[in-house]
């Protein structure tokens, strides 16, 4: 190429396609590397979290803890699945179909996992692959709209957080599936690609049946706030049709009772009506404190800017059946009901600092927030995180006696290895889980013979408790004379008795 200057002629070679000065190489590698690390950061996010929580899973396994007697319903499920059949679920009673109890119809993706590893530990590292998983796109997306430092820090706090941790702890529960979906959703919110974030959701209502009212929060929002009539309206549709559906048609359908099984989980106003049910039910939704402890902890995980973002409006339907609800484990932060709020809390911190989508809590018009209050936010959320880590169920990890192992475990196996495969089994929730993959699993506490409740467990093969847990009444010495009591006419012979469990198997 020619140029004239002032009568003066120069000439510029032009670079070959392909080759750099010195200079050039290196900007263009600095930056092609900044590139590769940005696109790994989510990622190392997630395999940090998953490995957490899988680390919890497995050591809680290895110690036989069962807090709840979900992961044993759950194991039986997946393993109907896995052989293609409908989830009948005997530990809730004798032909128990569990979409009859819950709607999570796509908990149908657990039947392959378990098929090759038949065991309830798969379930409890699915969840964590799960929560690890989710941590990805709401770690990308912070890190386009909070920069690349402030983004990693606040999708650790999230990938960590305390909402994730409790549900960890108490086990497996469907809203493992729902949790990825709610991250992937928002962060396509946050990227104001509207019809992404609505396919995101949508699949919701397969999880969980009130989490169709979740979904008709996110359309209304994106109604309302983001200003997108068509998408949101059909999102709102789409999701209140099917709480609808599920509630008054699916559920009655499929479970034996014939109805669905926590309208009388509503606290207040049983024994009322008119007015004066209605103040019992606000009074009892706005007390105890332990309520507004959980309200706290979710305006910290949002970094308390969250509070400017529509997306808090999500939070409304779950929090309010838990806080309207009569049963204590909803109000707290310690079961499993907060990991689908987490999600909402870490989007909410991103579009409160960020103003992205341009619209407060209340529908006003707002402007991103100062660099300072952003870090402040993320700080706060960060710090949130990592105080409830240091105090709550994950901080076992860190005790030298959680990797002692169980005393009892040897107990443990031996008992069950006197349940013949394929038989018949009652228990209590403590081996529920481990009893699955080898015999057909009934729960002690369910009706037993002799009674006309139409999921009445028939007589078993075996009944297997650990008798240091005793919880049956003082006046019946052991498992033999348990299962006797429970079910009149059999005869039934303790056969194994070492460290607290107790098989008693039956003889006619």
């Amino acid at each position: 190429m020619i140029v004239r200057r002032r009568g003066q002629t120069l000439q510029h070679t032009p670079r070959r396609r392909g080759v750099s000065g010195p200079e050039d190489m290196t900007g263009r590698r600095g930056t092609a590397g900044r590139r590769d690390r940005g696109r790994l950061a989510p990622w190392l996010v997630a395999a940090l979290a998953t490995a957490s929580w899988s680390a919890y899973a497995v050591t809680q396994w290895r110690l036989y803890e069962s807090p709840s007697w979900d992961l044993g319903i759950f194991t039986q499920l997946a393993q109907a699945y896995a052989r293609f059949e409908a989830p009948i679920v005997t530990i809730k009673g004798e032909g128990f179909n569990l979409l009859g109890d819950h709607f999570h119809p796509l908990l149908v993706l657990l039947g392959p996992p378990y098929a090759l590893f038949p065991s309830g530990l798969t379930l409890l590292l699915v969840q964590a692959l799960l929560f690890g998983l989710s941590a990805v796109p709401l770690t990308s997306v912070a890190r386009e709209l909070l920069g690349p430092r402030l983004g990693v820090a606040s999708g650790l706090a999230y990938a960590l957080s305390w909402g994730l941790a409790s549900a960890v702890a108490v086990q497996f529960h469907e809203i493992a599936f729902a949790v990825p979906l709610l991250a992937a959703s928002l962060a396509a919110y946050l990227r104001r690609r509207w019809w992404v974030c609505a396919a995101w959701s949508a699949p919701l209502v397969f999880v969980k049946e009130d989490l169709g009212l979740t979904v008709l929060a996110l359309g209304l929002v994106l109604w309302w706030h983001a200003r997108q009539r068509r998408v949101g309206a059909a999102l709102a549709a789409w999701g209140a049709a099917w709480f609808m559906v599920t509630i008054l048609v699916i559920l009655p359908a499929l479970n034996p009772l014939g109805g669905y099984d926590y309208y009388d989980r509503l606290a207040a106003g049983e024994e009322s009506d008119g007015l004066t049910a209605l103040l019992e039910l606000v009074a009892h939704t706005l007390t105890p404190a332990t309520k507004y402890l959980t309200l706290g902890l979710l305006v910290l995980a949002a970094g308390v800017v969250g509070v400017r973002s529509p997306l808090l409006w999500l939070m409304v339907p779950t929090l309010g059946w838990r806080f309207a609800g009569n049963v204590e484990h909803y109000w707290g932060w310690e079961w499993h009901y907060s990991a689908v709020l987490m999600p909402i809390a870490a989007a909410a911190l991103i579009d409160g600092a960020r103003a992205q989508t341009g619209r407060t809590l209340l529908g006003g018009l707002q402007q991103p927030l100062p660099a300072q209050l952003t870090r402040a936010a993320v700080a706060v959320a960060a710090a949130t995180t990592l105080i409830m880590g240091l105090t709550g169920p994950m901080a076992r990890l860190a005790e030298a006696d959680t990797w002692a192992g169980s005393g009892r475990a040897d107990a443990a196996a031996a008992a069950m290895a006197r349940v013949d495969p394929g038989s018949d089994v009652e228990t209590d929730i403590y081996l529920m889980a481990y009893l699955v993959p080898r015999a057909q699993v009934y729960w002690y506490g369910n009706p037993g013979t002799g009674t006309d409740d139409v999921v009445a467990n028939p007589a078993p093969d075996h009944l297997v408790l650990d008798a240091s847990r005793r919880e049956w009444t003082m006046e019946i010495p052991d498992a033999a004379a348990l299962a006797e009591w429970r079910h009149p006419g059999t005869s039934y012979s303790v056969v194994f008795d070492r460290a607290g469990y107790q098989v008693a198997e039956r003889l006619d």
